[in-house]
C-alpha cells in the first residue's frame, strides 16, 4: 500500500474487521484520510471482505464511489436512515459530523445521538459488514456516546508520503532547474515532517518560487514554512539557539550523560541492540542552567527543538485539551529524531494532584503523556525541568518515564570560575571594555571567592551590571565594578534558603549530581556548610562517575 505505514493500515483493517461500529480519525487532512480509508478498504488481502465507500456532507448528502450523489441523504437524520437501510458491505464516511456533537455554543443535537445509538445493532450484528467513520478536524465525542466511538490516531506523513508529494511536483514543473541529486531530495522531504501534505506542498512551492529552482537552500525556506506552520498551533514552538555545550558552565556530569548518547537513533547504533533514550528530568535551584542545557542539546544532538507549551494545552480558545496534546505528540514524532522541551512542567501539571474544577481534564491529559512517554517508538526525546519537584506528580517520577533525573545545585567555586570566564569572554570583545583587566586565574579565582552561593544567572547579572557602570562613567571596565556588583547582590541562596536545602535533602536519594564528583569534592572541602542543617543536606543529588 503505497506511501501509508503498513502498521497504521493494518491497525484501521483490524478495527474494521472487528466491527467497530463508529470510529473518529481527527484531522486536517480530509482528502488524505479518505484516501487511506479507501485503499484499507481495497485491499482483500488486509480486510478480508472488501467494502464501498460512501462520502457524507452536509452540503451535498452521501455519495458513491463514483461521485453520484443520493438523495434526500442531506440532512445527519437522512444520512443516518441511509446508512441503517444500506445492505452492502460497506464504508461511511461523515464529514464534519462533529457540529452536531456539541461545539462553542451549539448544543448536542440529542436526536442525531438517539439515532446513531439506534442503529448500533445493525452496525454490529447484520450479515453485512458495516463501519462509520467520522473525519472531522476536531475532536469531540457527546458524552452519550463515549463508549461506543473508538478514536483512531492518524498520523501525519511520513518520509515517503512527502518524498512522492515531492516527486509528483517535479513532474507536473518539468522545466523547473533542480540542483539536487537523490539524496539531497530526500533530505528536503525530510526537512518538511511534522507538516500535513498540502503544507509540505505549499513549503515546496514557495521555495521553487523563491529561488527559482531547488537547491541546498532551499531547505532554509522549508524550515522558516515550517516554523510558521508549526507556531500557528499556539501549543508547539520550534526553538531556534546557536547556544552550545561550551556555553554551559560547569555540569559536568550532565553533560557526559547527554554526550554518550549522542546519535544513539542512528543506524550504527543498533548493532549494539540499544533503544532510542526516552528523556531526562532535571531539576534543582532556579537560575543554574537547566533550561540553557536543554537549548544547548538541539545543537549537541543536532537535532530540532520543539517547546512544548503545557499551558496552551489547556486553553479553550485552541479546541479540545486532550487533542491538542495528541496533536502536539503526534507532530513530534513526524519529525522525530527530535527534542521535546517541557519547560518547568510542574506549573502545567498543577492541576493533577488536586481538585481544580476542570472535570478531570488535567489528569487524563496528564494520563495521555504518561501513556505516549512509556509507550513511543518514534526517537523523541524529551527534557523536562523543573524548579519545584514537590509540585510534580509521583507517576511521572517512576523509572521507565524517563532515563535519569538530574539534580543541578548551586555551582561550586570551579565552576562559578567557568562561568565567569564565558560571560567575561563573551563581552570583553573590544580592546576599549577590557584594557584594565587581565582575564587569568587569579582573577576569576577571586571573582568566584566572591560569589559563594550565587547561581549562573546571578553570575550573568553580576557582569551586565559591572559593566553598566562602566558605560554610565564613560571608561573601561573596572574590578572593582564586578566587585561592587557582586556585593549589592543578594543571592537566592539567601532568599530562598530553605526550599534550596528541601530541594536537597530531596534529590539526595532520588537524582543523581549534574555536577562532577571531582567538582563535588571541591565543594566539600573548600566550602564548608556553615551550619548543620547545610551539612545534613550536602550537595543534592547521588554520585555517578561518568
Amino acid at each position: 500500500m503505497a506511501g501509508f505505514d503498513i502498521k497504521i493500515v493494518q491497525k484501521m483493517a483490524n478495527l474494521l474487521r472487528a466491527r467497530f461500529p463508529y470510529i473518529y480519525i481527527t484531522t486536517w487532512e480530509e482528502e488524505r484520510a479518505v484516501e487511506f480509508i479507501k485503499e484499507t478498504v481495497s485491499d482483500e488481502t488486509t480486510i478480508k471482505t472488501v467494502r464501498k465507500v460512501y462520502q457524507w456532507s452536509q452540503s451535498r448528502g452521501f455519495q458513491d464511489e463514483d461521485g453520484r450523489v443520493r438523495n434526500n441523504t442531506a440532512s445527519p437524520a437522512q444520512a443516518i436512515d441511509f446508512i441503517a437501510k444500506n445492505g452492502e458491505n460497506a464504508i461511511f464516511i461523515l464529514k464534519d459530523f462533529h457540529v452536531y456533537f456539541g461545539i462553542d455554543h451549539r448544543p448536542v443535537d440529542f436526536d442525531v445521538v438517539r439515532r446513531l445509538r439506534d442503529i448500533l445493532p445493525d452496525l454490529k450484528y447484520a450479515e453485512t459488514m458495516k463501519n462509520v467513520i467520522f473525519v472531522s478536524p476536531r475532536l469531540v465525542i457527546p458524552e452519550d456516546m463515549q463508549k461506543e466511538i473508538s478514536i483512531f490516531d492518524f498520523p501525519l506523513p511520513n518520509e515517503n508520503e512527502i518524498r512522492d508529494r515531492l516527486d509528483e511536483m517535479l513532474r507536473e514543473n518539468s522545466a523547473l532547474q533542480v540542483l539536487l541529486d537523490d539524496e539531497g531530495k530526500q533530505q528536503l522531504a525530510k526537512s518538511a515532517l511534522g507538516l500535513t501534505l498540502q503544507e509540505a506542498e505549499n513549503a515546496f512551492a514557495r521555495a521553487i518560487v523563491t529561488r527559482g529552482c531547488l537547491d541546498k537552500e532551499s531547505l532554509k525556506i522549508i524550515f522558516e514554512e515550517k516554523n510558521q506552520v508549526i507556531k500557528k498551533t499556539g501549543i508547539l514552538e520550534f526553538i531556534q539557539s546557536d547556544l552550545s555545550v561550551e556555553d554551559i558552565g560547569g555540569l559536568e556530569n550532565l553533560k557526559k550523560w547527554l554526550q554518550k548518547r549522542n546519535n544513539s537513533w542512528s543506524s550504527s547504533a543498533k548493532k549494539y541492540n540499544i533503544p532510542s533514550p526516552k528523556g531526562v528530568l532535571i531539576t534543582g535551584v532556579p537560575g543554574c542552567g537547566k533550561s540553557l542545557t536543554a537549548k544547548a542539546m538541539s545543537a549537541m544532538w543536532t537535532l530540532p527543538l520543539l517547546k512544548l507549551d503545557l499551558g496552551k494545552i489547556f486553553s479553550g480558545l485552541v479546541g479540545s485539551s486532550e487533542e491538542n496534546m495528541r496533536r502536539a505528540l503526534s507532530t513530534a514524532e513526524a519529525i522525530a529524531p527530535s527534542i521535546l522541551w517541557v519547560d518547568e512542567i510542574e506549573k502545567g501539571l498543577s492541576g493533577v494532584t488536586g481538585s481544580n474544577g476542570d472535570s478531570g481534564t488535567s489528569s487524563r491529559v496528564f494520563g495521555t503523556f504518561l501513556t505516549w512517554m512509556q509507550e513511543k517508538d518514534a526517537p523523541v526525546f524529551v527534557v523536562a525541568t523543573a524548579n519545584n519537584i514537590q509540585g510534580l506528580p509521583p507517576e511521572l517520577l517512576r523509572k521507565g518515564r524517563f532515563d535519569e533525573i538530574f539534580f543541578v545545585d548551586l555551582p561550586t567555586r570551579r565552576e562559578r570560575k567557568e562561568i565567569f570566564d564565558l560571560h567575561l569572554k563573551r563581552r570583553l570583545n573590544n580592546d576599549y571594555i577590557g584594557q584594565n583587566l587581565t582575564l587569568n586565574d587569579d582573577l576569576l579565582n577571586r571573582l568566584a571567592e566572591q560569589t559563594e552561593g550565587f547561581v549562573g544567572a546571578e553570575v550573568e547579572q553580576a557582569v551586565i551590571s559591572a559593566l553598566y557602570e562602566a558605560f554610565f562613567n564613560n571608561r573601561p571596565l573596572l574590578e572593582r565594578d564586578l566587585s561592587e556588583s557582586i556585593v549589592n547582590t543578594v543571592p537566592l541562596s539567601v532568599t530562598q534558603k530553605e526550599q534550596i536545602l528541601a530541594l536537597r535533602q530531596w534529590a539526595n536519594v532520588r537524582a543523581v549530581a549534574a555536577t562532577a564528583r571531582e567538582d563535588l569534592q571541591e565543594y566539600i572541602s573548600d566550602e564548608k556548610p556553615s551550619d548543620e542543617e547545610d551539612v545534613k543536606a550536602s550537595r543534592g543529588g547521588r554520585n555517578l562517575d561518568f
